[in-house]
This record gives structure tokens, sequence and C-alpha cells, in this order.
């Protein structure tokens, strides 16, 4: 199993499309940092997500909500939509409301990168979405892009990833960014826009292009980029400047989760290869 390039890739993309969410562009030869760019609720429920798995190893519901609600409590202007931040501030009992907000597919990128099955990645992955996010289609798309980033980090080809999330959620991923571009609005639903996030990875060479390829789309350009990215680092390099540019941006407690769930996820997949090894060579002495 291939060790995931870094969690940044999320970051990144969230960070990138930050100052293009309200001023879209309709090219890809736009400046990737302004002075302006920062991160926004994406990357914050993201880190919060990989906090749940760093240190609730039930992963449970009770769990993973108050680590939604304390990290996202920190930063009271990231950007949430309005019921979320109703459900961000419930101290007594935070329910979900239905939704088929893209907020259930910009967070869950850490469970495929966490995940040592595809059939864990998608049992995570829905729980991601439940706590607030528990429409079907909330729950489909967080499930897509958990499956697209953990396919990828395991080494399936663009061409198995598409068919595979083309078969189980039936996305119509066969359309070219260009062709969309023109007529694409602002949709802020899960069936509006994790198609769009894994088509700009389908269609990207390099993680840069990737995000371009994203952000051009317009509409919710930070959450797109956001879910693109996770995938995408998962198969190529993030270049140096952008990593670096977009971790600096990051507060230090946002940085630490982001660093501890990465040796996290290098430890897990270390000891997956050693259990796997040891399952080959048991097989083989039988026969």
């Amino acid at each position: 199993m291939m060790v995931c390039n870094t969690i940044l890739g999320a970051v990144v993309g969230d960070i990138v499309g930050s100052v293009y969410e309200f001023e879209n562009t309709d090219g890809t030869d736009f400046e990737l940092f302004t002075p302006q760019s920062t991160f926004t609720d994406d990357s914050v429920m993201t880190l919060a997500v990989a906090k749940w798995l760093l240190e609730d190893e039930a992963h449970s519901l009770q769990g993973l909500v108050a680590r939604m609600q304390e990290v996202g409590r920190r930063y009271p202007y990231a950007g949430y939509g309005g019921k979320f931040v109703y459900w961000l501030l419930d101290e007594e009992n935070p329910k979900p409301y239905d939704s088929w907000g893209n907020g259930a597919g910009m967070r869950v990128s850490p469970v495929g990168l966490y995940a040592q099955t595809l059939d864990e990645a998608l049992a995570l992955a829905a729980l991601t979405a439940s706590v607030s996010h528990n429409h079907p289609e909330g729950v489909k798309g967080a499930q897509a892009v958990a499956a697209s980033v953990y396919l990828c980090k395991t080494g399936k080809t663009k061409e198995e990833i598409k068919a595979y999330v083309e078969r189980m959620f039936h996305y119509d991923l066969g359309r070219r960014i260009a062709d969309i571009r023109g007529n694409y609005g602002f949709d802020v639903s899960c069936q509006g826009s994790v198609p769009e996030a894994i088509m700009a990875f389908l269609e990207g060479h390099t993680f840069e292009e990737v995000i371009r390829l994203a952000v051009s789309l317009g509409g919710d350009s930070d959450t797109i980029a956001c879910m693109a990215g996770a995938i995408a680092a998962c198969r190529y390099p993030i270049p140096r400047e952008m990593a670096e540019r977009s971790r600096a941006i990051l507060t230090d407690d946002l940085r630490k989760i982001c660093d501890d769930f990465l040796a996290l996820v290098r430890e897990r997949d270390r000891q997956g290869a050693k259990v796997r090894g040891f399952l080959h060579d048991l097989f083989r002495k039988r026969r």
C-alpha cells in the first residue's frame, strides 16, 4: 500500500480556492496565493475529523461531534454555513439536519487516508456525514470522496477510480471541465460539486494542474479545490512552495493536527504492510 503524500492536499486546495470563492475566475492562469489567501471552514473541519481519528479509537459519534465543535469554535469566522453554525454552537444536543451540502465531502478526506480497507473508508465516511449531513446525497458525497482518496492512495488507476465512482455513486464523470465551466454556477450541494472535484483530479496531470482546474470552475471554489486536492495529493507530489506557503498560513494548533495525523497514517500503513507481508509468506509456506 502506497503511503499517501499528505493530508495537506485538502488544505492547499482550500487556501488556494479561498480567494476565488466569491470572486470566481473562469481560467486556470491565476495567482495561487495572494495576501488574502486563508484557510476556511473546509480546512478546519477536515482537521477536526483528523483529530477525531487521532484521539478516538472507538470512532464514536460523540467523539466526532466533540472534536468538530472543539476545533470549529476556535475559528468562529471560518465561513461555516448558516445551519452548521447553529449545530456547531449547540451545547445541548446537536442534531443532524438532513443536509446534502458539500460540507460532508470537504471534511472527509482524512477517512480515506486512515482506512485500511475500502469498506472501512465507506463506513467511516458515512459516520462523518451522519452527525450533520445525514441526507442520502450528503452521505453519498462523503463516501465518494473518501473512496476516491482510498483508491488513489492504494495505487488504483484513474480509470479504475472513475469506473468505481460511476458504478457505486452514479456520478457523471465523463464530462470535461472546459465543457461545463461556462454554465457552472455556485452549487454547494454534494451532487453538484463532488463529481466536479473528482473530474478535476481525473483531468489534471500534476497536483497544481488539478487545483487550477478545480478553481477555474468557479462556484464554491475553495471546497471543490479542497476535495480535488485531497485526492490529487495521493497521486502527485505537492510543489514545495505550495506546501510551505499553505503550512505557514495554518495556525500552530491546526498545523500540529496535520503533522500528527500524517505520522499516524504512515505508521498505520507501515503496520498494515507488515501484516500483509506476514500473511503472504504464510500462504506461500502452506502451498
